[in-house]
């Protein structure tokens, strides 16, 4: 499985941004998909995650109420719409799959643990 991720940029405070994160290859499987940061000097955390139908996703606390996760109708490509950015939000963002399936995977998954793929990031920076 590859991921790709893009949408990311320079902004000011205040403004929105879209990232997209596409998956490819062995992509025939019920996964979950998530979206990852990792400031500078901080460690990568969780920022959302969404279930392979679309039906459920989960938002850490700094992504609530801003963030929205969503996904494609082809399963394949997941999106993250960040509205009133602000510089805390300054991160290079990751996208990940999970690799495993099933109810007790999704729940995993929605926590923002046990993921198995990883894209390459894409570099978000809020201006103030």
């Amino acid at each position: 499985v590859q991921l790709q991720a893009s949408g990311g940029g320079l902004v000011h405070t205040g403004d929105s941004l879209t990232l997209s994160c596409a998956a490819s290859g062995r992509t025939d499987r019920a996964y979950s998909m998530g979206w990852f940061r990792r400031a500078p000097g901080k460690e990568r955390e969780f920022v959302a995650a969404i279930s392979w139908t679309g039906a459920r996703t989960n938002y850490a606390d700094p992504a609530k109420g801003r963030f929205t996760i969503s996904r494609d109708g082809n399963k394949n490509t997941i999106y993250l719409l960040m509205n009133n950015l602000k510089p805390e939000d300054t991160a290079v963002y990751y996208c990940a799959l999970h690799g495993s399936t099933g109810s007790l995977s999704t729940v995993q998954a929605l926590r923002g643990q046990g993921y198995d793929y990883w894209g390459q990031g894409t570099q978000v920076t809020v201006s103030s």
